[in-house]
């Protein structure tokens, strides 16, 4: 009888735990709640679920529900039939909602280190300044604020003190880096509506691809796995870097990070000094899917 057969997703995590890096493998499959499932979803439920199972780990079922305004409990409750009708049950159901307070105290760290400022120009002025694949950006004219100026500001954010569209919180890289995703990222935004978990505590909310690596470490989740970004064809044209148990991948979109540990904050600014160091698709990845069988 020949032997089952394997592929580099399969490999790279067998050769992790034979080598100690990681003792229990921990996925997640994490769809915003903001539409129905499609053929795409069912893969990467059985890739992420599929590999739990296989190497006898965890995989969990996370809602990255950080946008109030097109989320509803009716596209939860098919997710998670969609989810058991392919032969699956999830080791833990998690909200990134119920990681607001925590990615709140993170963008303070980030401020504090100056790694993130307060922008009040007009989304069309944002827009305008980012510049173009074959031209760089251009410097906000908030963007060289004092770290005391943007918390006060940011706090302000988050008491509802300014309107919908006044401001946001950005990452401070680069506005001349090849790859306009990390010129100068969004963080937070401000939206005065309530959220179907977290009701009105909150009227800033955190972008998906800020929230979406953070809820990975804050979940422990030792492999991500997901297609690849629009602008790459194939898997070999990006660059992969491994640095001990933190990943990121910095081209698909910027803050789709994850680690594990106490000083996780300090890891973050080091994943954004990276960004800066690496502007050209930079990425810290384990794994890009083409198909699981």
């Amino acid at each position: 009888m020949s032997e089952k057969p394997t592929n580099f997703i399969r490999t790279k995590i067998a050769d992790q735990i034979k080598q100690g890096q990681i003792s229990e493998i921990v996925t997640r499959f994490p769809p915003e709640p903001n539409g129905y499932l499609h053929v795409g979803h069912a893969k990467s439920i059985c890739l992420n679920f599929g590999l739990a199972e296989e190497f006898g780990g965890r995989c969990h079922l996370r809602f990255d529900d950080t946008n109030p305004e097109k989320e509803s409990q009716e596209y939860i409750d098919a997710i998670e039939n969609d989810v058991r009708w392919l032969g699956f049950e999830w080791s833990k159901l998690c909200h990134t909602a119920d990681y607001f307070e925590q990615l709140f105290d993170w963008a303070l760290h980030l401020i504090r280190n100056g790694d993130a400022y307060v922008d009040e120009q007009s989304a069309e002025a944002m827009r305008l300044n980012r510049g173009t694949l074959t031209e760089p950006g251009i410097d906000s004219p908030y963007r060289d604020r004092s770290p005391e100026e943007n918390e006060a500001l940011f706090c302000k954010m988050r008491d509802g003190e300014l309107p919908e569209g006044a401001a946001v919180l950005r990452a401070k890289i680069s506005m001349s880096a090849p790859n306009v995703n990390l010129r100068d990222p969004a963080l937070y935004r401000i939206r005065h509506i309530a959220h179907p978990r977290a009701g009105d505590q909150w009227c800033i909310y955190p972008t998906y691809d800020y929230a979406h690596g953070q809820s990975d470490a804050i979940e422990g989740i030792t492999n991500m796995t997901r297609g690849p970004p629009p602008s790459l064809t194939t898997a070999c044209e990006l660059p992969c870097v491994s640095v001990q148990t933190r990943s990121a991948n910095f081209s698909a979109s910027f803050f789709h990070t994850f680690a594990a540990g106490p000083s996780y904050p300090d890891g973050l600014i080091l994943l954004i000094k990276s960004a800066k160091n690496f502007f050209d698709d930079a990425v810290i990845v384990v794994t890009f899917l083409y198909c699981f069988k």
